[in-house]
């Protein structure tokens, strides 16, 4: 079943890991939508310099440490995720406590390890 996924710190480098993340997501036939600092295509994907209002979001995976996070709070919220995955380097216990008095699922997962797992 495809998640539309939103990819949240996304890297036009082939080498970092949000970049692998939405090549993997897509193959595993995900529809993918992405935000980052530089405008660009991964695959296919349009990488988002501005906070668009995307609809249906299943999952945003972030790929952006605890202080970076703090300006998308109020913007993931706003998406009405089903969860949210911290992947390594992105744990924010502040972050957890406000989704969940938002009732919005979240997991401290790779999302990398989700997919070769069938998990995600």
């Amino acid at each position: 079943m495809s998640k539309k996924t939103l990819v949240l710190g996304a890297s036009l480098n082939p080498s970092r890991y949000s970049n692998m993340a939405i090549n993997r997501l897509k193959q595993s036939g995900h529809e993918v939508v992405a935000i980052g600092l530089k405008v660009g295509l991964v695959d296919g994907v349009q990488i988002d310099t501005d906070l668009m209002p995307y609809k249906n979001i299943d999952t945003v995976t972030l790929y952006l440490n605890p202080t970076n996070q703090k300006p998308y709070y109020d913007y993931i919220i706003s998406l009405e995720p089903k969860r949210v995955i911290f992947n390594p380097g992105t744990e924010n216990s502040e972050f957890y406590n406000i989704l969940k008095m938002n009732k919005i699922d979240f997991e401290v997962a790779c999302t990398l390890v989700l997919l070769s797992t069938r998990q995600f």
